[in-house]
């Protein structure tokens, strides 16, 4: 290792990290250049290449997953792995690591999402109209439910008469006086 790297070194065609496998932390590239693969019905499919700076595996530091891909050295390749317990003290030091981290899954998330366009002409467009309509549909039936309907009318009956009671009570102690 050089230039005081702190991470393991993975020959050529090494898997670091494979699709499936339950991950806990995440990695920093500091040399070479690593190749994203998803196993699909097709075998294999590269879906990226990430070079020195670029990190990887990061959701598994939120929510403790399955990797959703493996990553495989294409040249020898240092890499510095992260936990969660360093990667949020670095964050309470640099609250600027969290916005870079998020600024830079926002990227992929666009990006992807270009790729579904591209592979699926319109059909993001209608899945997403489908979806509204759903949701505006189960608003729409929430708001007709007898039941809600039945409570809502039995709360305002309830209220009516708590605000009565009052009433008739100083006028039943009136009468008797």
């Amino acid at each position: 290792m050089n230039k005081g790297e702190l991470g393991k070194t993975y020959a050529k065609g090494e898997i670091i990290v494979r699709q499936g496998e339950i991950g806990d932390c995440m990695f920093a590239i500091q040399r070479g250049k690593l190749e994203v693969l998803l196993n699909g019905p097709q075998g294999e499919v590269r879906t990226a290449v990430l070079r020195e700076g670029d990190i990887f595996g990061e959701m598994a530091v939120f929510d403790r997953e399955v990797r959703s891909a493996s990553v495989r050295a294409l040249e020898e390749a240092t890499v510095l792995t992260v936990d969660k317990k360093t990667f949020l003290r670095r964050i309470q030091e640099d609250p600027s690591l969290a916005f870079n981290l998020v600024k830079m899954m926002s990227g992929r998330i666009r990006r992807l999402n270009a790729e579904v366009a591209r592979q699926n002409p319109g059909g993001a467009m209608k899945i997403r109209d489908t979806l509204a309509l759903t949701d505006a549909e189960r608003a729409l039936e929430r708001r007709q439910t007898p039941d809600r309907r039945l409570a809502r009318d039995r709360r305002k009956t309830e209220r009516r008469h708590r605000s009565e009671s009052p009433r008739s009570l100083s006028a039943e102690r009136e009468a008797s006086d």
